[in-house]
């Protein structure tokens, strides 16, 4: 199965930024959430899941690089938007922060995270 990528409506003023980083019919098969804040330039990801459908919305500016079966795919994200990524177990992906600033990513996963008995394996992408 292909990595499936879609841009998201943000809302913005005066105060900051407003999305949704999933859709509401997806929640109740969610067994992981987390938030990461990325300093600038630094890559996350560089892996894939062995068992767990990984939904990832990124705010830009960002770069998302991901393994769909043979050919690696780029998708820029601009400053003040946000894509939501979903990655299907054994597709590789990783992150870097192109802001000069911290940036924030929303995960969601399939499968409970367990650091004794992680789902997945590295592959270096960026």
């Amino acid at each position: 199965m292909a990595c499936k990528y879609e841009r998201l409506n943000v809302i913005s003023d005066s105060r900051g930024y407003v999305f949704e980083p999933l859709l509401a019919d997806a929640f109740s098969s969610q067994r992981n959430a987390h938030v990461v804040i990325s300093e600038p330039g630094v890559v996350r990801g560089n892996h894939y899941h062995l068992k767990g459908e990984e939904t990832i919305t990124v705010v830009g500016p960002a770069l998302v690089r991901f393994r769909n079966k043979d050919i690696i795919e780029d998708t820029q994200i601009p400053a003040g938007e946000a894509f939501r990524f979903t990655f299907p177990a054994g597709v590789s992906h990783a992150i870097q922060n192109l802001n000069e600033e911290p940036n924030v990513l929303v995960a969601f996963n399939t499968v409970e995270h367990d650091p004794k008995d992680p789902d997945t394996e590295e592959d270096i992408l960026l």
